[in-house]
């Protein structure tokens, strides 16, 4: 420790120190008299900056930039008199900014971005008599941006970019007379940019990404020290000057793109003879683009998303001069006319060429190949056409990542040679044109290619089995088009798929479900319209490749998908149709859901109660287990459809209040049967719509015995319906009884608690998942807050417009009036008693069975 007494400089940058201790200095730190300079830059320190750095008596410069510090910012380095630099940027630093720093009468340089720091920006800072440099960009800054009392203040440069300030944009900063850099960008101020700014000589100027709006002041564009401008992605408005680019000679980077400007582009901008970065997309700028060709500097030209347009590419093809071209973007604007072979003469150093969504036609000429170094070529929404019309020579751009011609007339076969193109990694986008033939096996070079879409085109044949080489696809759509054949099993290997489209295809056979397959996966995979595709398992709404025995019988035909994992059938032993629920055994549970599904069959037998007609136990053709239920089928589908009618497109479908009595009182029946005549007794534990089913007549019927349970016959509770289950809550979310959360087990009162919120469900037309029902509200306390006097107010749209249609004389009203208190308030009312919050308080099923029927007796009565 002695020899750091005498040291001035401690420099170890990028040297991956790490931890706390890995750099020490002796307790109290004021050991190190001399010490000037400590540079720790870009290494792995952690933990807090300690606070005896401030004390040093002579440190001028602290640099501990790109490290891992957290915590406050020291509040003692306010306190070292000789303090100068100070760079704590790229931590993890938090807090605010405390005021022994804002009050340093020595501070000049104060750099803290990249951090977390939060709070106000302090106004002792905007008044400091030393502070030359301010930076704080990227960190959590809130509130306005202070004001400026001091005229004498030597700031240069103030950037407070990308935190969540708010409010204007002071007029005082004009009292920063040195200033020359200015960056507010990426925050959330509002309002006009003040003409105080006008008064001073900034060089550089960032207001882009906030929510500032009206006119840009001319003094902003008259301000000829200016070499970056950049009011991007705001709401001003108004025509740029004619003469802007006399007014910025020195102007290089120019950025006006995301606001509402119009009119012309003006010509003099060719005078701004250092201007490298022109972005002005996505604004409302029409006419003609003036010959930029001059501006030898030029490296980025954005104007696409205008209203600009042109019939040939006369005004565009002075830009071939600008030898500095990397970006040219063009999209989304009026261009017409064919693209010249001239294209080809752009800089060898084009990396990015975006000419979509245009009027462009005619061919794509064949020298675009020259383009060797382009990145991405967007040529996409055009009216591209010719025979053949895909340059076999794009070839020759060896480093394109993205290629999209889509949405054009681009007929012929697929070039070979865009599959040599081994660089094409992000996408490869051909679709909605008029190519046809197959698709070329060569597709298997293309190995780092994460998008491959060929949609909607006339490509024939079959899928090639190489596409299982392209191990990388993300994304993969062949729809559209008439290929046949099987989908090859080397699309097992497409293990990172996350979309796959292959609808409406001439596809046949069985889907390849082998593990890690994307069929067998969470990708997202399209696959109707294919008519005679199956599956070896149930998948992706397939009807099974096999057959399968019944009774010695086997099914004759599938007439078609119920619901996913139920079928339509015919069974060769009957005419009728039948329903057959096929079981995906790689879901956990699976088998044990069949047993318990054919367990509960042998002992229940009533007319509201689904009834099965056989099973089916095998192996299918892969080899693997295969498990069905057969069941008869019921042609009016679940409950749910009718009560969303519109949500499952079935509008024309809407459930009288006759109907809903009926229901209400078949499902009441089926559980009375289940709880109170069954020997042991059930509870179902899965009441809700779309398990009530619905035959020719509508008559109900409780299906889906997975999750039912025998109740305890040796507790004396059960004939008290309140024993318990053998296992823990199960159920459905918004039908589950609340004691459940508890840990109760389950109980008939739970059944009862289900049937309550269907019944209420039924009334309402509401699910009791709707997004309404948050903070503590649930389907049954917003209907008790109705009840009974308005309860008018909350009823199914539908079942409302039934009792407006009675009609308007006095009798129809009358029976309007004698259902709504004879049928639906009482109905209600069983409702809200299911679902009492506490077991004890609920009705009990048997008296829901009487309460319902009186009800219908009413009803029939009034009708």
């Amino acid at each position: 420790m002695a020899r750091l007494k005498r040291y001035a400089l401690i420099r170890t940058t990028g040297s991956n120190f790490y931890g706390p201790d890995q750099i020490y200095f002796a307790k109290g730190g004021v050991t190190c008299s001399n010490l000037k300079f400590i540079h720790f830059s870009s290494n792995k320190l952690q933990g807090r900056i300690p606070t005896w750095v401030g004390t040093l008596p002579a440190l001028q410069v602290l640099i501990l930039s790109g490290n891992n510090f957290v915590g406050n910012v020291p509040d003692s380095l306010g306190t070292t008199p000789s303090l100068t630099y100070v760079n704590l940027g790229q931590n993890y630093l938090t807090g605010g900014i405390l005021l022994n720093i804002t009050n340093s009468q020595s501070l000049q340089y104060l750099l803290l971005p990249d951090n977390g720091l939060s709070g106000r920006i302090p106004p002792e800072l905007f008044n400091s008599s030393s502070l030359l440099v301010l930076d704080l960009t990227r960190n959590n800054f809130t509130g306005a941006i202070p004001s400026v009392s001091s005229v004498s203040s030597p700031l240069f440069s103030l950037t407070l970019g990308d935190n969540s300030l708010s409010g204007s944009i002071p007029i005082s900063l004009a009292n920063f007379s040195s200033l020359s850099v200015l960056y507010l960008g990426g925050n959330n101020l509002v309002g006009s940019i003040p003409d105080s700014l006008g008064m001073l000589k900034l060089e550089k100027l960032d207001i882009s990404i906030n929510e500032l709006s009206g006119l840009v002041p001319y003094c902003i564009y008259n301000m000829s020290s200016l070499t970056f401008l950049s009011i991007g992605n705001n709401s001003f408005a108004g025509k740029l000057p004619w003469k802007i680019g006399l007014l910025l000679p020195s102007i290089s980077t120019l950025i006006l793109q995301a606001n509402r400007f119009e009119g012309p582009i003006p010509a003099s901008l060719v005078n701004a003879s250092s201007l490298e970065v022109p972005d002005l997309g996505v604004n409302s700028f029409h006419g003609l683009v003036p010959k930029l060709g001059t501006l030898t500097m030029l490296k980025d030209l954005d104007i696409g998303a205008n209203h600009l347009e042109g019939q040939d590419w006369i005004s565009l093809s002075s830009l071939t001069n600008c030898s500095s071209l990397v970006k040219l973007l063009l999209d989304d604007n009026k261009f017409k006319g064919s693209i010249p072979e001239s294209v080809g003469n752009f800089t060898i150093n084009m990396n990015w060429l975006w000419l979509s969504n245009n009027n462009f036609s005619g061919r794509i000429p064949s020298t675009i190949g020259n383009l060797k170094n382009l990145t991405l070529l967007y040529a996409d929404q055009n009216q591209l056409t010719g025979k053949g019309t895909i340059p076999s020579t794009l070839e020759g751009c060896k480093n394109l990542l993205i290629l999209n011609l889509s949405s054009n007339s681009l007929d012929g076969s697929i070039p070979v040679e865009l599959f040599r193109l081994l660089s094409l990694s992000r996408s490869l986008d051909l679709s909605h044109n008029l190519i046809s033939g197959s698709i070329p096996s060569q597709v298997e070079n293309l190995i780092n290619l994460g998008q491959l879409y060929l949609s909607g085109n006339l490509l024939s044949g079959k899928v090639p089995v190489s596409i299982g080489q392209c191990v990388l696809l993300q994304s993969l759509k062949l729809d559209q088009n008439s290929l046949d054949g099987c989908i090859p099993d080397s699309f097992r290997n497409l293990k990172g798929i996350e979309k796959m489209d292959l609808s409406q295809n001439q596809l046949s056979g069985p889907i390849p479900i082998q593990i890690g397959s994307p069929f067998n996966s969470t990708a997202e995979v399209s696959l109707q319209g294919n008519k005679i595709l199956c599956a070896l398992t149930t998948i992706h709404g397939l009807p099974p490749c096999l057959t399968f025995n019944s009774s010695g019988k086997g099914i004759s035909y599938i007439l078609k998908i119920v619901l996913p994992l139920v079928y339509k059938a015919v069974l060769d032993v009957a005419a009728l149709p039948v329903a057959i629920k096929v079981f995906n055994l790689e879901q956990h549970g699976a088998v044990k859901s069949f047993c318990d599904e054919c367990e509960v069959p042998k002992i229940i037998r009533h007319r509201n109660l689904i009834n099965v007609i056989t099973l089916c136990s095998t192996i299918d053709y892969s080899g693997k287990e295969f498990k069905a239920l057969i069941f008869e089928y019921m042609p009016n589908g679940s409950l749910e459809k009718w009560i969303h009618p519109t949500t499952y497109g079935s509008g024309e479908r809407l459930l009288s209040l006759g109907q809903r009595i009926n229901i209400a009182m078949d499902v009441a029946y089926a559980l009375d049967y289940l709880h109170n005549r069954c020997v042991p007794a059930l509870v179902h534990c899965d009441l809700k719509p779309s398990n009530i089913l619905l035959d020719y007549d509508m008559t109900a019927h409780v299906a889906d015995f997975g999750l039912t349970k025998f109740l305890n016959t040796s507790s004396s509770s059960v004939q008290h319906n309140s024993s318990t289950m053998s296992c823990g809550p199960i159920g459905s979310i918004g039908y589950i009884a609340p004691e459940y959360a508890m840990g109760v087990k389950n109980t008939t009162e739970g059944d009862v608690y289900s049937y309550g919120v269907l019944l209420l469900q039924m009334i309402t037309g509401k699910r009791p998942t709707d997004e309404i029902f948050k903070d503590g509200l649930n389907l049954h306390r917003f209907v008790y807050a109705a009840f009974p006097e308005r309860i008018s107010e909350i009823l199914d749209a539908n079942l409302l417009q039934e009792l407006s249609n009675t009609g308007s004389g006095s009798e129809e009203r009358n029976c309007a009036e004698a259902w709504m208190h004879g049928c639906i308030i009482p109905l209600v009312k069983v409702g809200l008693l299911c679902c009492m919050e506490l077991p004890r308080q609920r009705i009990r099923v048997g008296d829901v069975c009487s309460e319902v029927a009186g009800i219908k007796d009413e009803y029939l009565i009034k009708t």
